[in-house]
């Protein structure tokens, strides 16, 4: 083994958001999704304390952030990537990605989509439509599960037509499934989206649950271990099987990790 396979060799993966883009941009505290496996919520509220579980719920626009002038990024730059967009700070978002766009970036924007906001984002940059894709969460179908991991979120009818109606509008459309909640109807789930995507499908497990979600119920409980089954190794190399063919459906690092892809090699390949 030359030097240069071996400093290959101990390079970490590219993983999370750097599979996506090369920056992240927010102009937020707090999210009113309050979705119980976010590693945002997690990291500001149990790890470093900046809020309480109770202020998250309630969006905190930053107004350094808003105002702050962002280069042209060499890359793909990700908006937001530690809240939501939501009507509480619409217009901020807003102004931070007319900023980003006027710089000359590709923005990548990941949602769990309101039907408002994107009505008014597809309208406001409906000239940027060829530098700025669509992204939007979409973990299940499951009301309940849901309402059970995503409490503050729009259910999953209004996320498949914020799809749609971005995808009538002209922008380009993906879907993260990260983390996958419902194993036993993801492969449904993702054939009923196809038609919808023009990008990408990007499907996850939930990371560190044992860490980053507190299950204080038996309801939290049993459905921490719902999703710990559907992420069994035969469990997610039965979904690859199912949908690898797709040439639409990609898959992040950690499931990678698991059917022996290659990792990205580069931040921002989205591929």
């Amino acid at each position: 083994m030359d030097g240069d396979q071996e400093c290959r060799q101990r390079q970490p993966a590219i993983s999370g958001t750097r599979e996506w883009a090369v920056a992240e941009v927010n102009c937020s505290l707090g999210c009113p999704h309050d979705c119980r496996y976010c590693y945002a919520r997690y990291d500001r509220v149990v790890r470093r304390r900046l809020v309480s579980a109770a202020e998250w719920r309630h969006c905190r626009v930053l107004p350094e952030e808003v105002d702050r002038v962002h280069p042209l990024y060499p890359g793909q730059v990700m908006f937001p990537a530690a809240h939501d967009i939501v009507a509480e700070n619409l217009d901020a978002c807003c102004r931070v990605l007319a900023g980003l766009l006027a710089a000359g970036n590709r923005v990548l924007v990941v949602s769990k989509p309101h039907r408002l906001c994107i009505e008014t984002l597809c309208r406001r940059f409906a000239a940027f439509r060829d530098r700025l894709l669509f992204r939007f969460t979409i973990t299940a179908r499951d009301p309940a599960l849901l309402l059970l991991w995503e409490p503050g979120a729009p259910g999953y009818e209004e996320r498949r037509d914020c799809l749609a109606l971005a995808g009538q509008r002209g922008f380009a459309t993906s879907v993260s499934v990260e983390p996958i909640l419902d194993a036993a109807d993801v492969v449904a789930m993702v054939h009923e989206l196809l038609p919808l995507v023009s990008h990408s499908i990007w499907l996850g497990r939930m990371n560190r649950i044992g860490e980053r979600v507190v299950a204080e119920t038996d309801e939290m409980r049993a459905a921490v271990e719902r999703v710990e089954r559907g992420q069994e190794v035969e469990r997610i190399e039965a979904i690859y099987r199912h949908l690898a063919h797709i040439p639409l459906v990609r898959w992040k690092e950690s499931i990678k990790l698991v059917v022996g892809l290659p990792f990205a090699e580069r931040p921002g390949l989205d591929v």
